[in-house]
């Protein structure tokens, strides 16, 4: 090397999560867990899908048949949304407490969704918070409420998922990682 060049050191598949000051290697304890988080994003994910097809049986039989087709499709994205989610998780530089909070509220949104929405429907609820989806049904005031927390929590989580992940995904994979 001579004098004045640049030198650059890669260090084959290593990455630093920011923030938590671990560099995490194939095998290490820090690696297992995303690999393992990733895997049951996947498996929840097909999970939220077969039951948002489920509930597309259901569809008739329910009190909002409309609302039951909006948990239907809730189901379905929400399942998919996870797989991508699954699909992604290893590429994330976030330190470990920000994937633990990522993880639990993205299973929290999603799952919640397709159960409110599939509660509303159950009820015949929903017209506070969904008026197109509830078509003029309303449930009791504990009902309504009911949903309107699930609405609004679920809605929360999924907001800071997304952040979350935005957040994990601002370097671009280095090279040598691929």
């Amino acid at each position: 090397m001579g004098a004045g060049k640049d030198t650059v050191c890669v260090i084959p598949y290593t990455f630093l999560a920011w923030g938590d000051g671990v560099v995490k290697q194939p095998g290490s304890p820090g690696d297992l867990a995303q690999k393992t988080a990733a895997h049951r994003l996947l498996q929840s994910g097909v999970g939220l899908f077969l039951l948002g097809l489920l509930t597309g049986f259901a569809i008739p039989v329910l009190a909002n048949p409309r609302m039951g087709l909006s948990s239907h499709l809730e189901g379905v994205m929400n399942g998919m949304f996870l797989v991508l989610l699954g699909l992604i998780w290893e590429r994330l530089a976030l330190p470990s407490t920000a994937l633990r909070v990522a993880f639990w509220l993205a299973i929290y949104g999603t799952f919640a969704n397709w159960a409110t929405t599939l509660l509303a429907a159950f009820w015949g609820a929903g017209e506070s918070m969904m008026p197109i989806a509830a078509q003029g049904h309303n449930g009791t005031s504990v009902q309504e409420m009911i949903v309107s927390i699930g609405l609004w929590s679920l809605s929360v989580s999924m907001v800071v998922v997304c952040v979350l992940v935005l957040w994990g995904l601002r370097r671009p994979p280095s090279s040598a990682r691929e």
